[in-house]
């Protein structure tokens, strides 16, 4: 109705506007009014007119159609995420010239380390890269019971695990069955240069902070993929909390993500 209305009344003043506007009840300020041919990036709860050329180019297509294959209609289907996958990629790119292996706790179908370890070209770096999950969705041991039901789908799926053991083979790859924290101790590294934390709950999460933050190199990278989004607030409240008491910041992007670069 928005659109429609600003389509009819766009050769009137603002201020005549903004009365038909009152006539209909329509609060202006529950609205941002964009003009879309203007936008460069309209996706994933992100919108702006500014530039989105990463898009563009040839390294971060071939990686982003892998994830989508990867994925195989189970969660890009439903939701686009370029940017999201170029913050991924540009901390990644980042991660791969600092001393230590690569860690991703919440994998899924994979979709995010595989794509990435293309974009980095992870075959001719000397690393390892550890993947953590149940496989089987959030264990009601570490989760609350919001967590539970906001995360149902995960629970739903088959096959997971011999699909991303399909996915990694030939790679120097660890696939780490199992809850978080149960399974850390099996990460068996001296040291860290990227930590991805997508379990979509606060304690395992929490966990893994805790206990890879004393691996993680000076210039490592953190991303955490849930930190801004409103239905996982709980979890950035535990983060911030962590945070300053360890003294860091994590940067909270408007992709959703959290940001942190270990001094």
């Amino acid at each position: 109705m928005i659109d429609h209305l600003k389509n009819i009344f766009r050769p009137i003043t603002p201020k005549i506007v903004k009365k038909i506007y009152k006539f209909f009840r329509i609060d202006l300020e529950d609205y941002v009014l964009l003009p879309k041919r203007n936008l460069q990036y309209a996706s994933d709860g992100l919108y702006t007119f500014n530039s989105a050329d990463f898009r563009k180019d040839p390294l971060f297509k071939e990686s982003y159609d892998l994830a989508r294959k990867i994925d195989d209609d189970q969660l890009l289907s439903q939701n686009d995420i370029p940017w999201r996958m170029h913050v991924l990629y540009w901390a990644g790119n980042h991660a791969k010239n600092i001393p230590g292996d690569f860690i991703d706790c919440g994998v899924n179908t994979g979709f995010c380390p595989r794509s990435l370890m293309h974009y980095i070209g992870f075959k001719k770096l000397n690393k390892r890269y550890f993947l953590l999950d149940t496989f089987s969705g959030l264990d009601p041991k570490y989760s609350t019971e919001k967590e539970l039901i906001g995360n149902k789908f995960y629970s739903t799926q088959t096959g997971l695990y011999e699909k991303v053991k399909k996915t990694f083979s030939g790679f120097n790859v660890s696939i780490i069955k199992g809850s978080v924290p149960d399974t850390l101790s099996q990460v068996k590294t001296p040291a860290i240069c990227f930590l991805h934390l997508d379990m979509n709950a606060a304690a395992p999460e929490l966990a893994a902070l805790d206990f890879f933050w004393e691996k993680i190199s000076k210039g490592g990278i953190v991303l955490f993929d849930d930190y801004g989004f409103k239905e996982h607030a709980d979890q950035k409240k535990t983060q911030d909390v962590w945070a300053k008491k360890h003294n860091v910041e994590i940067l909270s992007l408007p992709t959703g993500q959290g940001l942190l670069i270990k001094k």
